[in-house]
């Protein structure tokens, strides 16, 4: 248990008696424009594709063909590293940043980044939108993710949202991705609208299963509507609308409190389907609601077996996903349900040894996730995940060896443990102070 979080528990619990006495006497996703929904991280090649780079670019994480998704793995790498206090090489973030066309947007891969962008370049708002957060979270580079941003605004949709492609139809994950890298960016979402007309909140919040749904579904995302306009719930697209609705990326600052507070909000066993009116499932309802409601469906999702599955296509049935898994550990942890995260988070760590294998963008979704719940991904089911993410590209500018990072968090620990222990003294004196004051008020009284 953390002696410090202890502290200040019983602390408040003391000065709580005390002045109770008287009376008694609180995680994307990138999809390819096909029709078979795919999971957010599992970038596959589409029909009929050839490979773009033989031999990848030695800046570049990993060494598989980066031609579907070399800026998005580039960019998750890129991101954990940053999170894990580590320094990535000056070429694997130049490599980004050529990677970007002079409209303002990426495409999944440029063998050539020399040769300018035409018609023909398939610019995205998924790779685009990777490369925001990536670039916004590593700072120095406002011109380029300035740029990103202008071009993500010009090929906004006229419902709000975002297609995949330029001028195709909006789909959950894609908005989703966009509204993380509009929120990374200092950019209001809610302020980012077509023209005077709707929003990218709007356009998320379109695809949110409603009061008509199942109790079963209520509170969850479709990925698209199907051709009658029905909505179909989908848990990728559940989990990219939780973090969305929060204005969130893939980056969740780390919770400030042990995993077995709140249990109000954070029990696992807080999993009933959301009522209408009330948590954001119905209609006119705010988008901090609606991922609410979005993040009751994923925990009760979880609550079964730990982890997400998803129906890849050609597949006769779903199949565990790791990276939707951590996906949605990353948006239950900031939508405070850490209570939730605990049984995914087992899962993964003994599941995804072998989907992380040769896989930076695995390997960053993991240590972000890890990030986003607190957790060391220096030590994620016995593996440093920092190290291993690392490998998979050029050497660090700078990243504090394994054993002064478990010094550092040791000695910070410690210092918490101390700091927390004053205000605990404090906390008792001025539950001491309380006490005394009102005896002697008491006294005066009947004297």
């Amino acid at each position: 248990m953390n002696v410090r979080r202890t502290a200040a528990a019983l602390a408040a619990s003391a000065v709580a008696g005390a002045l109770a006495a008287p009376a008694a006497s609180a995680a994307p996703a990138a999809h390819p424009p096909a029709a078979a929904h795919v999971s957010s991280a599992a970038h596959v090649a589409p029909p009929g594709h050839v490979s773009a780079a033989a031999d990848p670019p030695a800046a570049l994480y990993g060494d598989k063909d980066p031609a579907y998704d070399g800026v998005w793995r580039q960019s998750t790498a890129l991101l954990a590293l940053d999170t894990a206090g580590v320094t990535p090489a000056r070429e694997a973030v130049r490599w980004l940043v050529e990677q970007q066309c002079d409209s303002g947007g990426f495409a999944p891969y440029r063998a050539d980044p020399a040769r300018k962008c035409d018609a023909k370049t398939p610019v995205d708002s998924n790779a685009t939108a990777a490369a925001v957060q990536a670039l916004a979270a590593l700072g120095g580079h406002a011109g380029a993710v300035e740029k990103a941003v202008g071009w993500l605004k010009s090929v906004q949709n006229e419902d709000g949202g975002w297609g995949y492609a330029p001028g195709g139809a909006s789909d959950t994950n894609s908005t989703a991705v966009v509204i993380g890298a509009l929120a990374s960016a200092g950019e209001d979402p809610d302020r980012v609208t077509f023209g005077e007309g709707r929003s990218a909140y709007d356009g998320l919040l379109a695809f949110q299963l409603g009061c008509d749904a199942g109790a079963a579904d209520r509170g969850a995302f479709a990925y698209q509507p199907d051709k009658k306009g029905g909505l179909t719930a989908n848990d990728d697209a559940t989990v990219a609308g939780a973090l969305a609705g929060l204005g969130e990326g893939f980056v969740v600052d780390p919770p400030e409190r042990d995993k077995s507070e709140d249990p109000e909000r954070d029990g696992a066993e807080d999993t009933a389907a959301p009522e209408c009116g009330s948590s954001g499932a119905g209609k006119d309802r705010e988008p901090g609601e609606a991922a609410a409601a979005a993040a009751d469906r994923i925990a009760a999702t979880l609550e079964k077996d730990g982890r997400l599955s998803v129906l890849a296509p050609g597949a006769d049935k779903p199949v565990p996903d790791p990276s939707n898994t951590a996906e949605a550990v990353i948006a239950l942890a900031a939508a405070g349900r850490l209570g939730a995260t605990e049984k995914p988070l087992a899962w993964l760590e003994k599941n995804s040894a072998g989907w992380t294998k040769d896989n930076p963008a695995g390997l960053g979704m993991l240590v972000l996730a890890a990030h986003a719940t607190g957790d060391d991904p220096r030590s994620f089911g016995g593996t440093d995940l920092v190290e291993r993410l690392a490998a998979t590209g050029p050497e660090p500018e700078a990243a504090p060896a394994p054993e002064a990072a478990a010094k550092e968090r040791d000695e910070q620990g410690e210092r918490d443990d101390d700091s927390e222990t004053i205000w605990w003294i404090m906390g008792a004196g001025l539950v001491g102070g309380i006490g005394i004051g009102l005896l002697l008020s008491g006294r005066k009284k009947r004297v």
